[in-house]
């Protein structure tokens, strides 16, 4: 009976990639990078960044923008927070990035969704609503772009 180490590293690489993929989900509020996220599953910064985009298709940064932006449209729906005051609350240091990114995933600024979409998940499940609103990942929203 023969194992085979490069399956047994293989397996554990994506063990790794998942605890920090949870990771991103629990804490995307809190101050994040690659490399304290790395240092998490005892890995180089570089090797986690290369092995989560060939696992999940997307960078690690992006994976936690789209966390946040998620987060973001859920209580700027509830309309009893600004902007600047969402921005801060899911993690993001700068309103200009958040802004960007966020415009970048839903296809609309911020302000417009939080005018737009305060009554559009009115008596919708939270399942139901979380599926309707979820932000495009990996590319720019439809229309958003689009002369």
């Amino acid at each position: 009976m023969t194992t085979r180490p490069g399956s047994e590293l293989h397996l554990r690489d994506l063990a790794r990639l998942r605890r920090v993929r949870d990771r991103i989900d629990r804490e995307y509020a809190q101050p994040l990078d690659v490399e304290a996220l790395a240092r998490g599953v005892h890995m180089s910064g570089g090797h986690l960044s290369r092995q989560f985009r060939q696992a999940y298709g997307e960078s690690v940064y992006s994976y936690l923008m789209t966390r946040r932006i998620e987060r973001a449209m859920a209580l700027l729906r509830r309309g009893d927070l600004s902007v600047t005051e969402v921005c801060f609350t899911v993690g993001c240091a700068s309103l200009g990035t958040f802004s960007t990114r966020f415009t970048e995933l839903v296809g609309m600024p911020p302000s417009t969704y939080r005018r737009e979409q305060a009554q559009a998940t009115a008596g919708m499940p939270p399942c139901v609503a979380r599926q309707v609103t979820k932000p495009v990942r990996n590319r720019e929203a439809p229309g958003s772009g689009d002369s």
